[in-house]
């Protein structure tokens, strides 16, 4: 998969250098860093992004491998409390796909939370203008997730351009077993639960996520396709939470239950 390009303005190429390094020293080191907005801003949002392909190229030269894409901030109220208008996206690579029912161990993940959604797995590129109807075209079948997300940002004390160039707190995810063809599923009123050892920690519905997980698919084709890199067959994308997120620790086991997709479930080991 071709990796992104992105200009920035004012922002010299060292102050992205530096940013990038903060965030991987706070991953290696395993202690949360101060926001990169103090060395980016809290507007430049391509700067970010510039932020985020540093990082996602050296995991790349370091051989890991690109499996597709996550789409962060679809809840229109998280859009507010960062103060953005818009979703952001990420990349997602094969090693941090945790098998459904397996374990993680939470230590490798700095300040975990986890939160369920829709994946979408495409058979066919997406370009040019992209419409909800080529987009369904274009989907091989659709599952249920748990993302695993993590903040490299002390205290999750993020804004946008923290959370887009922390490769839009991406971590790890979770693949559901129930296969389901776009057609047989009304991704609007798709209702979800989600439970931490038993109890009940998030519920939602697929009109949470930009009005429907196909929404935010279609604004990540479209996104992707203006940028010259469009989504290609084979791809996984997350499309955004359907409830709020939750926190998690060594010990915790969530299971997601998305209706017409079964359960999902992970141990924190």
């Amino acid at each position: 998969m071709k990796l992104l390009c992105y200009l920035w303005g004012m922002i010299s190429q060292d102050v992205i250098e530096a940013a990038a390094q903060r965030l991987r020293e706070a991953q290696v080191q395993r202690k949360p860093c101060a926001p990169v907005r103090e060395l980016i801003g809290e507007a430049d949002i391509d700067a970010a992004y510039a932020v985020q392909k540093v990082n996602n190229d050296l995991r790349v030269a370091q051989g890991a491998v690109v499996v597709g894409q996550k789409i962060g901030l679809t809840s229109l109220a998280v859009q507010k409390q960062l103060g953005v208008d818009q979703p952001d996206f990420g990349l997602l690579f094969a090693d941090t796909q945790v098998p459904n029912g397996g374990s993680l161990p939470a230590a490798l993940i700095l300040q975990p939370k986890a939160e369920a959604e829709i994946a979408f797995v495409m058979k066919s590129d997406l370009v040019g203008d992209i419409t909800e109807e080529s987009v369904i075209a274009a989907v091989d079948y659709a599952v249920g997730a748990i993302e695993i997300v993590g903040s490299r940002v002390l205290n999750w004390d993020i804004r946008i351009t923290d959370t887009v160039a922390d490769n839009a707190s991406a971590s790890h995810f979770v693949l559901g077993d129930v296969r389901k063809l776009v057609s047989e599923v009304d991704f609007a009123a798709v209702k979800m639960q989600l439970h931490k050892n038993g109890s009940l920690v998030s519920e939602g519905v697929g009109a949470a996520c930009l009005g429907s997980p196909i929404k935010a698919l279609a604004w990540l084709a479209q996104t992707f396709a203006d940028l010259g890199t469009p989504l290609k067959a084979g791809d996984i994308v997350l499309s955004g939470a359907l409830g709020p997120m939750c926190a998690g620790e060594a010990g915790d086991t969530f299971v997601a239950q998305i209706e017409s997709f079964g359960e999902i479930s992970f141990l924190f080991s």
